[in-house]
């Protein structure tokens, strides 16, 4: 069983710049040494004859073939724009 201490849960805070009271660090202490506990109830189960898995279901890409298809024309994807120029959407500049 592997205990997290409460100067670990400050640690921790600290990196991900959180600040936390110390009735927080306590309560975080406690449910994270909780969470450690059930995940280790994992390395009790005999697994020697289960497959490595990606997914539990057996899915398969349902993506359609790559196909080369008319689309609209220019003028038509250009109809709505807010701003255009020569054939071409406007955008803000982003550099200088």
């Amino acid at each position: 069983m592997a205990d997290i201490s409460k100067d670990q849960v400050k640690h921790v805070a600290n990196l991900a710049r959180l600040a936390i009271t110390e009735e927080e660090a306590d309560m975080f202490t406690e449910q994270l040494s909780s969470i450690i506990d059930y995940a280790e109830q994992l390395n009790e189960l005999d697994t020697d004859n289960v497959e490595p898995t990606t997914h539990v279901l057996d899915l398969k890409n349902v993506l359609r073939e790559d196909e080369p298809k008319e689309w609209i024309s220019r003028e038509e994807a250009l109809k709505n724009a807010p701003d255009k120029q020569g054939g071409y959407f406007r955008v803000p500049s982003i550099l200088e």
